[in-house]
This record gives structure tokens, sequence and C-alpha cells, in this order.
């Protein structure tokens, strides 16, 4: 470790040049910090902005950078280094702001445009993106990527994909590309491709970038954090990671989503990024409970946070029967709710914590969100008929997949309303709501594992319990805990304009 008090005179420059060759910003800013002259020089201010980019604490690089545009205004890089720290340090207004001063510059008109696109999209505003992207040039290998981004913020998935597929080919193998492709394939829910895509990353991480440490945490290997780097960005390790467990969430492989988070490059838990704390807290919520409602918590007082967090710490709080405090949360981020909640959750969420204090009316408000979904589930079921009957495979794929995203968000509601009869020990008309159900839910193992349940607790049944019992042991059921209300889903930040 370097001590400004400990280096000769005149080897400060050679110094702090080789911790940055080395990548040891850290310690570069230690020692930058010790000498006096560093915060009232250009080149003890560029150093400094410079190494607090690259270890991604954009807001200090920012503070840094604005005081040079201050001391020299000719200096043009200055200006755009500081809005790119700004936007990176998610300061959108001023990070717009600032480039309103440079965008009439011709030498660097491209690449402010460029940034405003980026700020636009973040801050949900696509058609001004839109606007953007289109005015760059025809011949800028960024243009089709940002397109594509914007063609995913819309939901169009496929053509995203291939916009991001044929900037793979024309510019060779760069793993934020990838990750792109391999977000496209998971939201089109093809997880084999979008885990090769993973794969990809990850293999080149390892082979490229020994010093991360990849995959030691989860051998037991005790390694020393390797910070919040722009190389370690760049490598879109931590992105590909996150998407990998998700998708082992999604298919239901609890230990081998674990381990992907385990297996990223490691840091300290206040270097993580909001996501992995986000995916962290769901993950391991069953065996740490009050530890991930701590840090869903502290997501949310943050600005950004990713998305999902809001609908999530509310889910679990109403799993874990803890409605008032999801009613408090409710009440105090009313401008949340419009803009993280889809009025199907908000709908259920208001059932599930209207259940505390009326029953019957929570079960009137289930009852039509009930029906809703039951309206279009048959719909969806002639739909896919019809297209079956044209030999139209695409439509029937699209067809099968609106199907069952229908059907996962019915079966909660269904599942909540057997509760509240549950509760009542009114086994007999819990049946009766299930069977009512029968010709969606006869392949779901969530309602055939409640169907054994409850004909189990009418202790007439037990043959017929054991015929809903037995092909689920089979499946190696650890779990048959009564009413499996709610299916969490780990959703991830998409960070799809990098600009550099």
């Amino acid at each position: 470790m370097f001590s400004a008090n400990i280096i000769n005179d005149g080897d400060f420059t050679k110094t702090i040049y080789t911790l940055i060759k080395d990548n040891r910003f850290s310690e570069a800013i230690k020692i930058l910090h010790g000498i006096s002259e560093s915060s009232s020089t250009r080149a003890g201010l560029s150093l400094l902005a410079y190494c607090y980019f690259y270890i991604q604490d954009f807001a200090n690089a920012a503070s840094y950078y604005e005081q040079l545009t201050q001391m020299y205004p000719e200096d043009n890089d200055y200006k755009l280094y500081h809005i790119q720290s700004l936007y990176q340090a998610c300061m959108y207004e001023e990070a717009y702001q600032a480039c309103n001063k440079l965008a009439e510059e011709p030498d660097y008109k491209e690449r402010v445009t460029k940034l405003q696109a980026a700020i636009k999209y973040s801050q949900e505003d696509v058609l001004s993106a839109k606007n953007l992207v289109n005015a760059c040039s025809s011949s800028d290998p960024d243009r089709d990527v940002n397109l594509g981004c914007l063609l995913y913020k819309d939901g169009n998935y496929e053509e995203a994909l291939e916009k991001f597929t044929s900037a793979l080919q024309n510019q060779g193998f760069k793993p934020y590309l990838a990750y792109n492709a391999a977000l496209c394939y998971y939201r089109m829910k093809e997880y084999g491709p979008s885990l090769k895509y993973c794969a990809d990353i990850i293999e080149k991480g390892i082979r490229d970038h020994p010093e991360l440490s990849i995959g030691m945490q989860t051998e037991g290997i005790e390694v020393r954090s390797v910070g919040n780097t722009l190389t370690l960005h760049e490598t879109s390790l931590t992105e590909a990671f996150n998407l990998k467990a998700a998708i082992e969430y999604q298919l239901k492989n609890m230990d081998a989503a674990r381990e992907a988070l385990t297996d990223m490059p490691p840091r300290a838990e206040y270097e993580l990024d909001a996501v992995t704390l986000h995916n962290q807290a769901l993950m391991n919520f069953e065996h740490q409970p009050s530890e991930g409602f701590e840090k869903l918590q502290f997501l949310l007082q943050q600005n950004p946070f990713p998305p999902e967090t809001f609908a999530n710490i509310l889910l679990l709080y109403c799993r874990h029967d803890f409605h008032d405090l999801a009613a408090e949360i409710l009440a105090e981020n009313a401008h949340l709710t419009y803009k993280y909640l889809t009025p199907y959750l908000y709908d259920f969420l208001d059932a599930i914590i209207t259940q505390q204090t009326s029953p019957n009316d929570a079960y009137q408000k289930l009852d039509e969100l009930a029906s809703r979904h039951t309206e279009q589930l048959r719909k969806l079921t002639k739909q896919v008929q019809e297209h079956r009957n044209r030999n139209d495979t695409e439509l029937v794929k699209k067809t099968v997949i609106e199907y069952e995203e229908c059907l996962e968000r019915y079966v909660p509601v269904l599942m909540a309303q057997a509760k509240i009869y549950w509760n009542l020990r009114n086994y007999a008309q819990v049946e009766k709501i299930f069977r009512k159900s029968v010709e969606f839910c006869n392949d779901n193992d969530i309602w055939r594992l409640n169907v054994a349940h409850v004909l189990f607790m009418q202790e007439n049944k037990f043959k017929e319990a054991t015929g809903f019992y037995e092909p689920l042991v089979r499946k190696s059921y650890s779990d048959v805990r009564f009413i499996n209300i709610f299916h969490l889903t780990i959703k991830y930040v998409t960070n799809l304009f990098g600009s550099k």
C-alpha cells in the first residue's frame, strides 16, 4: 500500500501513473488526496476525475470534471467527460442541460446526440430518444444498436434481437451486445439461447480477466473485492451472472440461481449495484427474510431503483402477513403505483390487503379479477386452435406464451380466493373453487398440490388426495405447504445504452 508521506519527492507522478496503469485507481486516489495541490491544479483534478470515473464513482467524477470545465472553459473534452459522468450518476436533468452547451460544436455533435438519446431513454422518454437516435449518422454502428434498445423498450424483442445479432456479426463479439441478445431471448422465454450468450460472456471474462476472481467465492476461496472498475463494467459479467440467476430462478433451480450470484466477481456489499442487491435479497429470502426486507427497503429509498423492487417488496410483505406495512408503503408512495404496478398487480394487492378487514369484499374483488382472466384464457385457447388449423406455427407459439403468462397471473388470484375459505376451515368451498378452474389448471403443479391438501383435510377423501399427491411426490417435491399465492418474478434492469 502506498502512502503520500513515504513517497520520495519527484516520484509522485511516476507512482500515480504506475498505479493507474495497473488499474489500482483507489490507491491512486488516496495518494492524490494526500497532495494538497491535487484539488487546485489541472493535473491533479483531471487525474482524480479520471480515477473516480474508472471506479464508477460517477458523482465524484462529475464534481471534478465540473471544476475543470470552470477552470478551462475552452476545453470541450472536459465538458464531454462531465456530461458522461452526470449521465452515469443518473443525474439526467443536469446531464441534458450540460449537453445543450456542447451540442453546437461540430466535432462533438454526434457524440452529444447519442448521449442525449441515452439520457431520454433512461428517463423513459422513448419518443424523444428515438428522434435523437434517428438524427445520428446512418453509418454509425451504434445507431442500429440503439434502435435495437428502443425496440426492446417497446416490447418488440424479436426485432430488437435482429439488431443485436446483426451488430455482433458486423462488429465481432462484444460482451454488451451479447448481453442484449441474451436479454431478448430471456424476454421471449427462450432460456437455452439466453444461457448460451451468458456462458460466452462468462467464458470470455474468465479467459481475458483472471484478476476478476470469477467463481472463486463459490469455491470457498477467500478473495478480496475487485471493486467497481470500468473493466468490470465493460466485461458485462455482472449483467450476465444476474441474468443467468434470473433464468435459473424461473426454472426453479434455486441452488443454481444463488450460485450464479456468488460466481460473479467479488465485491463488498456496499459496492454492489442495485440489481445485484435486489436479486440477492429475493433469492436468499427464504433463509434470510430480515436481510431481504432490509435490502429492498434500502433500494426503495434510492433514485433510481430497479423497477421490480416496488412490486416485490409489496408481494413479500403480503406473503409474510405484514399487510399493514404493505398498505403503508402503497399509501406513502402513491406516485410509484402507476409507474411500477400493472393494473392487474394493483388490483391483486388491493384485494389481498382488503382481506384483512373485509374478507367478503376481498373475495368479490378477487372474483372479478378471476373472471377477467378466465375469459381471456378461453379467448386465447380458441386463438391457439385457430392458428393451429391454419398451420401458423409462429402465431401458435406467441399465443401459447400469452396463454401461459395469463395463467401465471390467474393462479395466484385463484389461490388467494381459496385461502379466504381455507382460513375459515370451509374446505368444501375451497374444493368448489378449485373444481371450477380445472379446465385451465389441471396440469399446474401448484393447483394440484393444493387440491390434494384440501381433499386431505376433508378426511373422507384420502384416496382422491393420494391420486393428486403421488405424481408430485414422484417429482421429489420437498415443500408441501398450502397455498402458494405468489409467483415472485425477478427481472433485471437493462443496461442497453452504453455510452462510453
